[in-house]
């Protein structure tokens, strides 16, 4: 079997590219081993953002119970994980059904099994079939790597029994009575706050000296006190020596080498993921690599000639929207479009409670990259809307150059500020000024007017602060 471009991996980066090429008339077969959208629609994203917002109806339900301030009153509910499960599942599927009827409205071909390199232009698949394994070799102009990524492991406290990656914790059978999350990263934290809102007694070791270690200071507090009224358990500066003898505690080293244990019915562990880049042979081409990723230049191009790499297996940030973004330039480029990845900023969402954005540069962040810069913050407890849905802790915060007011950053925390990150990314790429912004109106009342706020307040007349 003969095609013009090949795609390994369909995930948000591989189906992006594998539609986009199709729609230009490139011939695209697309590999996936086991469900078109990635880790993302099965195992990551999606499911972990219905699995949030299920523990904050149920946490939000259990204080209607017991606290009138609004007037509503209910009866103390009760949690059914079978049928949350069953819901996420739902819109998994949903989603899922969609990228399978776009890549065959668009004439991709997919092909589910799993793909093994034999050389830059040849792909073996194994699928299984009624009758068995079959096999199938594929040649190709263009080859596009979109592995994705997977969990990462502790040595001292591998993956099974009661130790968990991410991918189980999203279809919990039932609420562990006490959870050990490892790992206060995005991962960690969202999951275990959503764990703690339907009921889960949680406790989160960090090997680093604060929650949210890759965010700034000023970001993680509102996060840190949230996980305290919640009564989230917080150890910093630990490492994690593996479980106890009897299997059913998580043996901990504190700074000054103090040892402990903390009981646990389930421990997950959240230390990150890394890039898939084995047992598919990957290393039979020979790539010039970058650490554990694939090196790749600012058109997704590896060292390869036609051999391209694009989402997680490149490097950071490892996030799905930089995925699908490289996707659709690969397949544009291939097409003839001239292309580069240099995107002015990427946008990074944490769904904790709250929730922290950023975008760009951080005043820290700029101060490093030796640029002169102002910044400023609007407190959402200033924000109309925000106090009406309960919501007035946190903040926007805007950077931007001293001379020219070219904003470089945006920083947002709080309840949903997660909607934000659009405006805040559009106005970096479109080369916006804090004028720019100030002078917009904005919709009253909306979280939108603390975008604005912090733009005015950055240039010394904020109104409403």
């Amino acid at each position: 079997m003969d095609t013009q471009l090949l795609i390994i991996g369909g995930g948000p980066g591989g189906y992006i590219a594998a539609i986009r090429a199709a729609q230009l008339g490139i011939a695209t077969v697309l590999v996936e081993g086991e469900y078109l959208g990635g880790a993302c629609l099965n195992i990551g994203c999606i499911p972990s953002k219905a699995l949030i917002h299920v523990a904050g109806e149920f946490d939000r339900t259990q204080r209607y119970a017991s606290d009138n301030a609004l007037g509503i009153r209910v009866q103390q509910p009760t949690f059914d994980a079978a049928q949350a499960m069953r819901w996420k599942d739902g819109i998994v599927r949903r989603l899922t059904n969609g990228v399978a009827a776009l890549l065959k409205k668009h004439d991709a071909q997919v092909i589910h099994g799993w793909a093994e390199i034999i050389d830059g232009k040849t792909v073996e698949v194994r699928a299984q079939r009624a009758g068995g394994e079959q096999t199938r070799r594929i040649s190709c102009e263009h080859l596009l790597l979109a592995p994705g990524s997977v969990p990462a492991a502790l040595p001292s406290m591998p993956f099974g029994g009661r130790v968990i990656s991410s991918t189980e914790a999203l279809s919990p059978a039932a609420v562990p009575g006490r959870l050990v999350v490892v790992g206060a990263g995005y991962i960690g934290l969202e999951l275990g706050i959503a764990y703690r809102k339907l009921g889960a007694e949680v406790t989160v070791i960090e090997a680093l000296q604060q929650v949210l270690p890759a965010y700034d200071a000023e970001l993680a507090r509102p996060l840190a006190a949230s996980l305290r009224r919640l009564g989230v358990g917080v150890h910093l500066g630990c490492t994690v020596q593996g479980m106890n003898d009897a299997g059913n505690a998580v043996r901990m080293r504190d700074a000054g080498g103090a040892e402990r244990e903390i009981a646990a019915d389930q421990v997950l562990v959240a230390i990150g993921r890394r890039p898939r880049t084995e047992g598919w042979g990957l290393e039979r081409l020979r790539l010039d690599m970058d650490g554990r990723f694939v090196k790749v230049d600012a058109q997704c191009r590896t060292s390869m000639r036609n051999v391209w790499a694009i989402g997680d297996v490149t490097g950071e940030p490892m996030l799905a929207h930089r995925a699908s973004a490289q996707g659709e330039m690969v397949a544009e480029i291939i097409g003839g479009a001239r292309r580069r990845f240099e995107p002015a900023a990427i946008p990074a969402v944490v769904f904790t409670d709250p929730e922290v954005v950023t975008v760009g540069r951080s005043p820290d962040d700029a101060a490093r990259a030796g640029l002169d810069c102002i910044h400023a913050h609007f407190p959402l407890a200033a924000n109309g809307r925000a106090l009406t849905r309960e919501a007035g802790d946190g903040f926007v915060r805007v950077v931007a150059r001293r001379d020219s007011h070219l904003i470089v950053g945006w920083q947002a925390v709080g309840s949903e500020v997660s909607e934000l990150a659009a405006a805040f990314a559009q106005s970096i790429e479109m080369g916006a000024r804090l004028e720019d912004v100030a002078g917009t109106i904005h919709a009253h009342p909306t979280l939108g007017e603390a975008v604005q706020e912090a733009a005015m307040r950055s240039l010394g007349h904020a109104l409403n602060v």
